[in-house]
């Protein structure tokens, strides 16, 4: 048995005081009652204490530590159970002395109490001693910290991550894991919430004050988006304005962005407060005068919101060039940096508490890094790698270079998506202006679209038993006379591969665009694919050389005399 340990309280440090028997000790202790008092757990009180600094601690790390939280174990949870605990600790100047007590497993509940310990054979109402529960009371004016243990919903074992001393220690994917609930998501999502209801409750009164950005949203420009109308509201001096942020998306299609979902969820967003562009008639709003738009990532609206241009007040791109709408007063121009960037300068200026948060730091910090290719590519900026530093505690313990590849990995994991959201995954059209079966007819628009997917059509086909039926079903959705399947993997030998499957509204239009396709057989050299269960209007072809999206886009709009949309 150990001799009897009791932990003291002072204002400036954690202290340690243990109890001497031996007579030798005696002239060395004092008692001062102003600077610390003793828990004995032992049913004894000590007339005269020492008191140790945190350093002195680490001589007895032989000896059984006392928690100075009570712990209540209860029955194992269920596999999708969650345990909230609440870490109180005592007042000190600095958090790198709060600790969560170590246990052998998260097997359990750990339930952390804030009520009073009473020693054995102490009396409750001690004279000489302070009341416990007051100074826990006390403590929660300085800080409180709340986590949650829960089942990892992800496997990172596929995933390959960079080395770290996190991986060796504690093992690349835990079944179990600790999570810090971050107080600036709790505020950005009651931000989110209260701004939803107004706008469900029709904005009465004032101006709908929209924040959207392009409408093929990745994780940099729905990150911008979210948090650059937060800035907004929060330094926007008038009642008059609704500031929100509008995705540029169906909320269906959401399900098709895997790594946004992942993303979201880690960062602790609450994916039911966000308001999608088919959730919010904002022509219902031009039209009474009332709404006012911010662009971000571009210098314009998309095509199909180009009737609301004359409500754009704002416009935020990270792309040099002329401004479309000549009578908006506030252009900025982000100097190459990513629009995440931007929106974290401004944060770290104006309300620098936001950004101590983990999840508000990786929201922006994924932005940033899948913006800028892990900070590598030739747009990545000084002001990226340096705002990418300062919010390097959203990359958790797997650094930047983990977080990043967790989101590639994400972004690019099909496994449990059907074939139509693999599709909307990546995905453009284009209007198409002119008659494309050559019949002497009057001119119709019609639309071209072009889906980039990251596995090849082989596993495409096979993803599912009805595969080409979704994608002619998809078609149909999209209400395309010609869809473009982009297909850009590595293979077995990590060798990179370019493959695409056309499918066409009618045989004629087919044989129009084999007939493009030849023409321009320098450009884009094709090698036919023989693929199994293929319909009549659709072909598959292999492309011989490295070839970039940019190109065979640039082919689609010159077939026919297109137009991008």
């Amino acid at each position: 048995m150990g001799s009897p340990r009791a932990f003291a309280l002072q204002s400036d440090q954690e202290s340690y005081v243990r109890r001497r028997e031996d007579p030798y000790y005696q002239g060395l202790l004092t008692k001062n009652d102003d600077q610390a008092f003793t828990f004995d757990f032992h049913g004894s009180t000590s007339s005269q204490n020492i008191s140790r600094s945190i350093s002195d601690i680490d001589d007895t790390r032989h000896e059984k530590p006392v928690s100075y939280m009570s712990a209540k174990l209860t029955a194992p949870p269920s596999e999708d159970s969650v345990t909230d605990f609440v870490f109180e600790p005592f007042k000190q100047s600095s958090e790198k002395s709060s600790k969560v007590p170590k246990t052998g497993s998260f097997a359990f509940l750990s339930t952390l109490s804030d009520s009073s310990y009473n020693s054995p054979g102490d009396p409750q109402d001690s004279e000489n001693e302070p009341d416990y529960q007051t100074l826990l009371d006390e403590s929660k004016s300085t800080f409180d910290k709340t986590y949650v243990v829960n089942k990892r919903k992800m496997d990172l074992s596929s995933i390959p991550l960079p080395q770290s001393a996190a991986s060796f220690y504690s093992g690349i994917s835990p079944q179990m894991e600790v999570v810090e609930l971050c107080e600036s998501s709790k505020r950005l999502n009651l931000y989110l919430k209260a701004q939803k209801d107004e706008v469900y409750a029709g904005v009465p009164g004032r101006f709908l004050h929209a924040v959207i950005g392009q409408d093929v949203p990745d994780v940099g420009s729905v990150a911008s988006t979210i948090m650059y109308a937060f800035y907004l509201h929060k330094t926007q001096n008038t009642d008059q304005l609704c500031t929100v942020p509008v995705i540029n998306m169906k909320r269906a299609d959401l399900n098709a962005h895997t790594d946004l979902q992942w993303l979201l969820d880690s960062c602790q967003i609450d994916q039911t407060n966000l308001i999608f562009v088919d959730e919010v008639d904002l022509s219902y709003y031009d039209l009474f005068g009332s709404l006012k738009l911010v662009v971000l990532n571009g210098h314009k609206l998309p095509v199909k919101q180009e009737a609301l241009k004359d409500a754009v007040v704002e416009i935020l791109t990270c792309r040099k060039g002329e401004s479309a709408y000549p009578w908006v007063e506030i252009v900025t121009e982000t100097e190459d940096c990513s629009c995440c960037t931007f929106v974290a300068e401004k944060f770290a200026l104006t309300s620098p508490e936001i950004l101590v948060g983990k999840g508000i730091s990786r929201l922006l910090l994924a932005g940033i890094l899948l913006d800028s290719g892990n900070l590598t590519n030739a747009h990545c900026s000084s002001k990226d790698k340096y705002l990418a530093t300062l919010l390097i505690q959203g990359a958790g313990r797997l650094g930047c270079n983990g977080l990043y590849q967790i989101l590639r990995y994400k972004k690019q994991d099909v496994t449990n998506l059907k074939v139509i959201d693999i599709l909307r995954k990546d995905f453009k059209r284009w209007a198409r202006v002119g008659n494309p079966d050559g019949v002497n007819a009057r001119l119709t628009v019609s639309h071209i679209g072009m889906s980039s997917v990251t596995i090849s059509l082989g596993q495409l086909l096979t993803h599912e038993d009805t595969a080409t039926q979704e994608i002619k079903h998809f078609q149909q959705l999209e209400k395309l006379r010609l869809l473009m399947i982009v297909s850009g993997y590595n293979d077995t030998k990590n060798n990179f591969k370019r493959e695409i499957l056309v499918s066409a509204e009618s045989a004629e239009l087919m044989k129009n665009l084999l007939f493009f396709f030849n023409s321009n057989a320098t450009k884009l050299p094709l090698k036919v694919l023989h693929r199994p269960g293929l319909r009549e209007d659709m072909r598959a072809f292999e492309i011989d050389k490295v070839i970039s999206r940019k190109t065979i886009e640039r082919l689609l709009e010159e077939f026919g005399g297109t137009s991008k949309g």
